[in-house]
């Protein structure tokens, strides 16, 4: 019988420090755990992001379908044993519910990272990949009724966020935050 996998998942803000953190974590962590976002995807060109770009193709009607694959396959590398660092943002309403529903079987340790503002605009303008004003608006909306496992901070000492997130994942005790959610979204189906 196969384990499933384990999920650390890094939410914050675009340009928040999210890929940095999940890779010194991969690079670190005592098992082996792939590395997976969004931003994978799109750089190995799985998405025809040109054509979208172009308006040739509708990205609004593309994105509901593009995004429930890529939940639903996080899932199934999970339930084939595979350990996962996520990192994704949980901007649309309603993902954060499919996500508890989805990684149920699995032990997923929710990881919150904050930045300052003015430092999430100063990055994402140096990145020049995103559209601007994307991480302001996701600085001011994602952590908004979000319970985390653990939180960092990301205005300095990467190296030592990446330190403390691996140590409070090996010490945790306690239900996590998706175990806890399913356990109340579960009661709650059947009252």
């Amino acid at each position: 019988m196969i384990e499933p996998g384990k999920i650390i998942f890094v939410h914050g803000a675009s340009s928040s420090g999210k890929s940095t953190i999940a890779r010194g974590i991969q690079a670190q962590i005592g098992l082996p755990f792939w590395h997976i976002s969004i931003d994978h995807l799109r750089d190995a060109g799985v998405l025809p992001s040109g054509r979208f770009k172009s308006g040739e193709f509708d990205w609004k009607a593309a994105r509901a379908p593009f995004f429930d694959g890529f939940h639903r396959s996080l899932a199934a590398y999970a339930a084939a044993g595979n350990n996962l660092v996520l990192e994704h943002i949980l901007d649309t309403p309603g993902w954060l519910d499919e996500l508890v529903a989805l990684f149920a079987p699995f032990d997923v340790f929710l990881v919150g990272v904050h930045c300052p503002l003015p430092l999430l605009i100063e990055r994402e303008k140096a990145r020049g990949d995103r559209p601007l004003g994307s991480a302001e608006q996701d600085f001011h909306t994602i952590h908004q009724g979000m319970e985390y496992d653990f939180e960092v901070q990301t205005d300095s000492d990467a190296q030592g966020n990446v330190e403390r997130v691996i140590a409070a994942w090996e010490n945790r005790t306690g239900p996590s935050f998706f175990a806890r959610r399913a356990m109340a979204s579960g009661a709650a189906q059947h009252r």
